[in-house]
């Protein structure tokens, strides 16, 4: 399957160049202290997109006037024109909208629910529709005047990256030509509130794989793609998701198998499918929250399947963990490392004191370069419930490593 186009905004700027140029850097620009405070007032940090960086949708119907709307249509500006290209070359009936995303509108009925409680009645913007999780797809549909197959995937932290392979699925089923897929999640009180009251929540900027790692941070972001079967005439270069696992635990709500057994289940599907050795991976996007439980399980699996020679960063501490929008927003990350002529690699941003109790994995300094371009990433999901997806992305002219012992 082949991400022809991308469109994305994050903390970490407002258009793909602003996001790599920053992430290479090992910018936190946009980490700062959230617009949403806790409940107890406690003021914490989130990777926020500033709200007159978002289009307004007063000329559409109220029910799609959501801000995760907003970020959807900011992250589509740059896929415009090449949607419009696909619905000429294939009919605006073929091509599919798949989105994965954790909060949809809930900001709106958080709003609408303060309205209710001061003036006992929902105000006259707010509609049901908002916050159910189809909303994402169903907008985009209408703002981009497609009419292919579209729905939402909502499993947490995996949703966006499940959402690529079911893009996949779409694809060779025959069910339509391309797809517009990705995701988008929004800041909201329910998911910062709802972090902390896990204990899940950093006191500061989060420090993945750091022995004073204290949690994550949240963040808000869109990233999507144009895929097709075959490379669009227009696209720059040809990359494409080249193997996929997904997996899963089965062993808790929240936390994740120690061992990282449902993680490797899902990798290891992934270099099957993609008929690549460990080695062959030039570069690893981590899943990286900053949590004791998940980066000690994550370098556990990594290093038990042979994968602790790549390069390796988490993006969360410059972006936030955009929870729903995390798995497409690291896929455009992989996708923009795929892009990079010179070797360049986004940045692990801590406080350099490694967790000497965990397997250790080279993680990207400001040193850190390939000596070749990158051919191979594998970016990592891992969420609640167990659900574990892994995506190896490549570009065409990149000359596979057959392995037969993956598993």
């Amino acid at each position: 399957m082949y991400l022809n186009h991308l469109g994305v905004i994050c903390a970490l700027g407002n258009n793909l160049h602003e996001v790599w140029q920053n992430a290479v850097r090992g910018s936190q620009r946009g980490m700062q202290t959230s617009n949403f405070p806790l409940v107890d007032g406690t003021p914490i940090i989130a990777g926020q997109v500033a709200d007159e960086q978002l289009p307004s949708l007063a000329a559409l119907p109220p029910n799609y006037q959501t801000r995760n709307n907003r970020l959807a249509a900011a992250a589509l500006t740059d896929l415009r024109s090449a949607i419009e290209n696909c619905k000429a070359q294939f009919g605006a009936e073929r091509v599919a909208v798949i989105v994965g995303t954790s909060t949809s509108g809930i900001a709106e009925g958080e709003h609408a629910l303060k309205h209710y409680t001061q003036q006992q009645k929902l105000p006259d913007s707010f509609h049901y529709s908002m916050q159910e999780m189809a909303a994402p797809a169903d907008f985009i549909a209408h703002y981009c005047g497609v009419g292919g197959p579209r729905y939402s995937i909502s499993i947490a932290c995996s949703s966006s990256a499940r959402a690529l392979m079911s893009a996949r699925e779409i694809l060779f089923s025959g069910l339509a030509d391309a797809v517009i897929v990705g995701g988008v999640d929004s800041l909201c009180r329910l998911t910062l509130n709802g972090f902390r009251a896990l204990e899940s929540t950093s006191a500061g900027l989060c420090q993945p794989f750091s022995k004073q790692r204290d949690g994550i941070n949240i963040g808000e972001a869109a990233a999507f793609f144009i895929a097709t079967r075959e490379p669009l005439a227009d696209a720059a270069d040809q990359i494409y998701l080249r193997g996929a696992g997904h997996a899963s635990d089965a062993y808790h709500m929240t936390a994740p198998e120690p061992h990282g057994r449902g993680a490797q289940l899902a990798i290891s599907a992934a270099l099957r499918q993609a008929n690549l050795a460990p080695q062959a991976i030039d570069y690893i996007n981590l899943h990286g929250t900053g949590t004791p439980l998940n980066d000690a399980m994550e370098a556990s699996a990594l290093a038990s399947l042979e994968l602790n020679h790549a390069f390796a960063s988490s993006t969360k501490p410059m972006t936030g963990h955009t929870l729903g929008a995390a798995g497409a927003l690291e896929a455009a990350l992989c996708w923009l490392t795929l892009n990079a002529t010179e070797g360049q690699l986004p940045k692990h941003c801590y406080n350099g004191d490694y967790d000497d109790a965990i397997e250790k994995l080279p993680l990207v300094t400001s040193d850190s370069k390939l000596e070749h371009r990158a051919q191979h990433c594998l970016s990592n999901s891992f969420a609640f419930g167990g659900n574990n997806v892994a995506l190896i992305f490549s570009r065409s002219e990149a000359e596979g490593t057959t392995n037969d012992d993956t598993d």
